[in-house]
């Protein structure tokens, strides 16, 4: 904000001429009878007083707090509060629009140099107008950045704000409000909202703490299940290995078996074969025998006896005697065989 305090030291004052000193931050212009006679920046000089204007103009930055009230869509009042830091770029126009002329004491004359701020505070009330009418309450409390926006947007565009000289440098919005009535309206509804967001906050935690948990449950039934398939699976595959085992077995057994067929088979055609050959050889022998015997078959036994190797035993001899003996017992009475004859053959028999 401009400082309007002294920014002049006052001096020496002889016969109507006065001395006077600005600080460096000040523009000077210094007039005599109608006409400059001198300006620049901090200048120190000596002037004669009954005809002489000086106009001193603060430089740099400077900070004007602003506060105005606006209406909203909802026909809502909210009042804007912020602040608005320029700078003055042309001193000289500015001092052809408002008067900024001090006494010799460095003090402003008189308060036409406050209209600044005022036509600036205007302009900015200008900018937003228009903006705020088209928000509603709610929504122009939380417009703040927005309003800033529009307010440097509307100084910088604005006719009246470059003709006076200045050049808006930044704008601050500290604080948009509504009403007190409105305020604790609002709050008292936000309050409701939140504890509604609180009960449905909590009902989410109960709600998500109960999905939590049929989720655990639901992945614990799940595992079981997974676990219970898999015992399965576990299962059907020893029994697929049992199987495939029992059938290995099997065709064990059935190669085995195939094989004893086998064997037997051909045990059978040796068999066959042998028999046979068993019987082409009795057939052989059969026929040699009977070819070899052919001329014995009608001979008397008595002959083949007689012929025999053993013939001449005598024991050979008494048996065949025995045998005619026999042959003829009807005829026979009595017979008396020693005892002597049959110790005697006897121990022939033994001794031989």
């Amino acid at each position: 904000m401009l400082d309007y305090s002294s920014t002049a030291l006052g001096g020496i004052v002889m016969l109507g001429f006065k001395y006077i000193k600005f600080d460096p931050m000040v523009y000077v212009i210094h007039y005599k009878n109608g006409k400059v006679i001198r300006e620049g920046r901090g200048l120190s000089f000596f002037y004669f007083a009954p005809n002489s204007s000086i106009v001193a103009i603060p430089l740099g930055s400077n900070d004007m707090q602003f506060i105005f009230n606006e209406s909203t869509a909802d026909f809502q009042t909210v009042s804007i509060q912020g602040q608005i830091v320029y700078k003055i770029e042309d001193s000289r126009q500015l001092a052809e629009l408002l008067d900024f002329s001090v006494d010799e004491k460095g003090s402003y004359k008189n308060k036409d140099h406050e209209k600044l701020n005022q036509r600036l505070v205007c302009e900015a009330q200008t900018a937003t107008s228009a903006f705020i009418q088209g928000l509603t309450l709610r929504e122009s409390i939380r417009s703040a950045k927005k309003i800033e926006e529009k307010i440097i947007t509307g100084l910088k565009a604005s006719n009246a704000v470059s003709i006076l000289g200045v050049t808006p440098l930044s704008v601050n919005i500290l604080a948009v409000r509504a009403t007190p009535e409105m305020e604790r309206a609002l709050e008292a509804e936000t309050r409701e909202a939140l504890q509604q967001e609180a009960d449905h906050a909590i009902h989410e935690r109960r709600h998500n703490a109960v999905e939590q948990e049929r989720i655990i449950k639901e992945s614990e039934l799940n595992t079981e299940i997974a676990v219970e398939e898999k015992k399965k699976q576990i299962t059907e595959k020893k029994m697929e290995a049992e199987i495939l085992i029992e059938q290995n077995k099997r065709r064990i057994r059935e190669m085995a078996m195939d094989a004893d067929i086998a064997v037997e088979t051909l045990r059978k055609s040796l068999i066959d074969i042998k028999v046979e050959n068993d019987k082409k050889e009795a057939d052989s022998q059969g026929y040699t025998l009977t070819a070899t015997l052919s001329p014995y078959k009608d001979m008397d036994w008595r002959i083949l006896s007689a012929i025999n190797k053993d013939a001449l035993d005598p024991r050979l001899n008494i048996a065949l005697a025995f045998r005619e003996l026999a042959e003829r017992a009807e005829k026979i009475g009595t017979l008396n065989i020693s005892p002597d004859l049959l110790e005697s053959l006897l121990n022939a028999k033994n001794k031989k």
